[in-house]
């Protein structure tokens, strides 16, 4: 991380007396950095779905598959990661790094956790570059202002955003953060996206139940949504094969097992 950017925590903002979202999905993929609510919250939704943990790691997996892909097939160099959670192993910038020691990765998020954690553990090769804004989804233009500082902006960029649209309550609300940050990136960049979803297909109706729970004792607020309007954020973009499909399955062997959760990787024509 460039050092004249590195973020500083503001301690008034971080509450540990409410479960939050990073944290808890850090306690679902087997990592330390949560509290006893938070754990008490996991431990509530995994035993009303159980398949929650599976989803957890299998988003994990999702993003190294995807960025090996953007890094090793598609040349990609830029990332700009908006949602990245809190840092665990193999976060954005070390697989892309390994590939090509040249990448220059922008992480975002608005947890006051992964902010305090950012400098110690988002560090970079020496050959590329690291950063991390401190935003909120709902600002693309914000976002988009404070990753020109990093990125090229007229070079291709890799957008991820795994697992942040389902904090974005309104569907069309949604879409238009989708569509200007895409707007604002050139012609050969992808979106990479995971996002859960109640259809049945492919298990998702006990999302219905453990997201009413998780609204009522924790925050951020969360939405499923129909695999329809999970395409609909990719309306002008060109899918890679497989297309939409579990994220579990994207690209992996012929015995993945299916997750309610759907994944994606676009490319900007």
């Amino acid at each position: 991380m460039n050092e004249d950017r590195s973020p500083t925590a503001g301690p008034a903002r971080l509450n540990t007396s409410v479960a939050h979202n990073a944290r808890v999905w850090n306690y679902w993929i087997g990592g330390k950095d949560n509290y006893e609510v938070d754990q008490r919250v996991a431990e509530h939704v995994a035993g009303m779905f159980p398949v929650i943990r599976a989803v957890a790691r299998a988003d994990r997996d999702f993003l190294g598959r995807a960025v090996r892909f953007l890094a090793a097939e598609r040349g990609m160099r830029q990332y700009l990661d908006v949602g990245t959670g809190l840092p665990t192993v193999d976060n954005t910038h070390e697989i892309a790094q390994r590939i090509a020691s040249e990448s220059r990765i922008v992480y975002v998020d608005n947890d006051p956790i992964v902010l305090v954690h950012a400098r110690s553990l988002l560090t970079s090769s020496p050959e590329g570059v690291t950063d991390y804004v401190d935003a909120d989804v709902r600002d693309p233009d914000a976002i988009m202002g404070r990753a020109a500082e990093t990125l090229d902006l007229d070079r291709p960029v890799a957008v991820m955003m795994l697992g942040i649209l389902n904090f974005v309550l309104d569907t069309g609300q949604a879409r238009d953060i989708v569509r200007r940050i895409m707007a604002a990136v050139p012609s050969g960049s992808h979106l990479v996206l995971t996002h859960p979803t109640f259809d049945a297909e492919v298990g998702g109706e006990g999302n219905l139940a453990a997201m009413e729970f998780w609204n009522a004792n924790a925050t951020p607020p969360i939405t499923a949504r129909s695999r329809a309007e999970i395409a609909s954020f990719l309306d002008g973009l060109e899918p890679v094969g497989p297309g939409l499909v579990p994220c579990s399955q994207w690209r992996a062997g012929p015995d993945a097992a299916v997750v309610p959760q759907y994944g994606a990787v676009a490319v900007k024509p």
